[in-house]
């Protein structure tokens, strides 16, 4: 039973910890991207230029088509559904919403997550092992200010980006069962899913996906910054970026649609 409460206090001290280090650099980012820039130290467009091309741009292809094959087995599996009740043609407005609200933020965070998480843990592991932190500190140079506010910026743009793309991907693959399987017109369709729609399915999916982004720039950032044990502790840490994000894109998710859905 000791052991165990043991366990149980070092966890709990070590979550409390881990999560001020996390909150300290998250406020040294906003730091650097908001109030830095008009003191005549503002981040280096080049970099925020390069990470929103990683992020954003090379996310483009893996985000569609995962959305794209999602909203077709979505409108296979509603339709099948409302087709009991003689309702398919409310298939369109189904995948309109359930993209817009819930998947195509959530899938476009995952993705991203999986790939652009990972791969920013991974380069500031590497960094940190091979002492270039260290060194930027030795001249006075300050690593959120290199390594993470780019990376925050470009994710807070990009993301919410990727999250339109894949709302838009997602409902085209839903177009595609109700158009040649269901054979609804596509002017009817097209219609159909915008008489569902409202504002607030759109605007709720994009304050997800902030949400989102800073999340995994967070989690990806102080992986890498925290990187112990050389080549081996990089690999760990990646893992545990990856793991992490998703588990916390979740747990977002699901305080975001509590909260809507009693607004």
């Amino acid at each position: 039973m000791k052991e165990f409460a043991g366990k149980i206090g070092r966890s709990t001290i070590s979550l409390i910890k881990h999560t001020g280090s996390m909150w300290r650099i998250f406020i040294e980012a906003l730091y650097w991207i908001f109030i830095a820039p008009f003191r005549g130290h503002p981040c280096k467009m080049k970099y925020v230029v390069a990470q929103m091309n990683l992020i954003g741009i090379g996310s483009v292809p893996i985000v569609a088509l995962v959305n794209f094959f999602f909203g077709i087995t979505l409108a296979m599996l509603t339709s099948y559904q409302l087709k009991q009740v003689g309702s398919q043609e409310l298939m369109a407005g189904l995948v309109g919403v359930s993209f817009t609200r819930e998947l195509g933020p959530f899938l476009a965070a995952i993705v991203v997550a999986s790939r652009v998480g990972a791969a920013i843990t991974a380069e500031i592991g590497t960094m940190a092992v091979s002492e270039e932190i260290d060194a930027l500190e030795t001249m006075a140079l300050k690593p959120i200010r290199f390594l993470v506010a780019p990376r925050l910026i470009a994710l807070l743009i990009m993301l919410p980006c990727l999250t339109v793309v894949a709302n838009v991907v997602g409902m085209m693959g839903g177009y595609i069962i109700g158009r040649f399987n269901l054979h609804i017109d596509s002017s009817f369709y097209i219609k159909l899913t915008f008489d569902y729609l409202v504002f607030k399915d759109i605007w709720t999916g994009l304050i997800k996906s902030v949400a989102f982004a800073v999340m995994i720039a967070l989690i990806g950032c102080y992986q890498g910054l925290t990187v112990r044990g050389g080549a081996a502790g990089v690999g760990i840490s990646t893992t545990q970026s990856v793991v992490q994000s998703i588990i916390f894109i979740i747990i977002i998710d699901c305080l975001f649609n509590a909260w809507f859905y009693f607004i």
